[in-house]
């Protein structure tokens, strides 16, 4: 594992390093995934880039523009049961789905892409930001570029610098973050019982060095529980495989939660870079009685390690009401996108998805908290 007083940007690079070395694999490894993975700039610049060609079978949101903004959106308002805004709004969103289709949107580059629901950032450097666009608009000239994950409270930096070099920024959810977590506070007083379940639960912690094949299996379909049938379909479909390749690189760290039979109930895992952590991997047993908690130790397990290592939080999208009660900070992220390369009925539809996700989505993001 690397160290958590590594420089960021030290740290960057290793993750890049072995993500890269990886990356073949791990898309094999998620089953509605359809993506290449490559590498720009060099040295501690080094950043991965996915690039897709508007693939019919990239059914996941995370290399997917298409799946982000038109069919996933489409499901988020189904759930959402505001019937007075569901019908206009899922009306609007199918029209939409069909115009970003027809632009190609999904002929994508996205830098800075994990193939995970939250990507986390180096240190802004202008210099590197150059470097990146040249090299990306040289090989991949026909392709908008994208960063994902951007907000304004964690990476304030990175908006500024992409908005200066002419990046068009697209709401896309909001997530929850927190600064710091103090293991002794009083307050939240939800957490401060989270962490108390936690160290009094039956169930014991098991870490991934100690896991056997099975219990990837189990974890992966732990998640899938989770992700796949309580959410959506349209969530990366992780397998036994990618967990154990991201654990065996250094990428995730895999804790489990295990009955006294010895077998998992839940599982988590941790992702981190510089001084940031999110949780990518979250499942758990969603048939036990919901008294256990489940989800309630995951989270407090992430919390803890946060504390212990003075690290902050991305606990991304998702279980707002949840996470708002453990004192995360409700932010929007943001997707930047360059397109002043492509042909004015492509640019054209990426003003138009800003401008409603501005005028549209953001507000309604805010005012329902979600």
């Amino acid at each position: 594992m690397i160290p958590y007083d590594m420089p960021p940007q030290s740290d960057f690079r290793t993750k890049t390093e072995a993500f890269l070395s990886i990356a073949t694999e791990s898309v094999s490894a998620v089953s509605n995934l359809d993506t290449r993975i490559h590498g720009v700039g060099t040295g501690d610049s080094r950043i991965p880039v996915s690039v897709n060609f508007s693939e019919p079978d990239n059914d996941t949101w995370v290399c997917s523009p298409y799946c982000t903004y038109g069919r996933y959106l489409i499901e988020e308002l189904d759930r959402w049961g505001h019937r007075w805004l569901t019908k206009p709004l899922g009306l609007l969103c199918r029209g939409l789905r069909s115009y970003l289709r027809n632009a190609r949107i999904d002929d994508t580059a996205t830098v800075n892409n994990w193939l995970l629901s939250t990507n986390l950032y180096p240190p802004a450097r202008d210099e590197w930001l150059r470097v990146w666009l040249q090299e990306c608009l040289d090989r991949w000239p026909h392709h908008a570029l994208w960063f994902r994950s951007l907000n304004s409270r964690y990476t304030r930096e990175w908006l500024r610098a992409l908005q200066s070099a002419g990046f068009i920024l697209i709401p896309s959810r909001q997530v929850y973050l927190y600064d710091s977590i103090d293991l002794q506070a009083r307050k939240p007083q939800n957490l401060r019982w989270d962490l108390a379940r936690l160290r009094a639960m039956q169930l014991r912690r098991s870490p991934a060095s100690e896991w056997c094949c099975s219990d990837f299996e189990r974890a992966a379909a732990l998640y899938g529980q989770l992700y796949l049938e309580k959410y959506s379909r349209l969530n990366p479909m992780y397998s036994a495989q990618f967990l154990r390749l991201w654990q065996r690189a250094g990428l995730l760290e895999l804790t489990g939660l295990r009955d006294a039979a010895g077998i998992l109930q839940a599982a988590v895992g941790l992702f981190a870079i510089g001084d940031t952590i999110t949780a990518p991997i979250v499942g758990y047993a969603t048939e036990r009685p919901a008294r256990e908690g489940l989800y309630r130790l995951l989270m407090a397990a992430v919390f803890e390690q946060a504390a212990l290592r003075g690290c902050r939080i991305n606990l991304s999208a998702g279980a707002a009401h949840f996470k708002r009660l453990r004192g995360g900070l409700g932010t929007i992220e943001y997707s930047a996108v360059y397109v002043a390369h492509l042909p004015r009925h492509r640019q054209r539809a990426i003003h138009v998805l800003s401008t409603l996700a501005h005028r549209i989505g953001e507000p309604c993001m805010r005012r329902f908290e979600l």
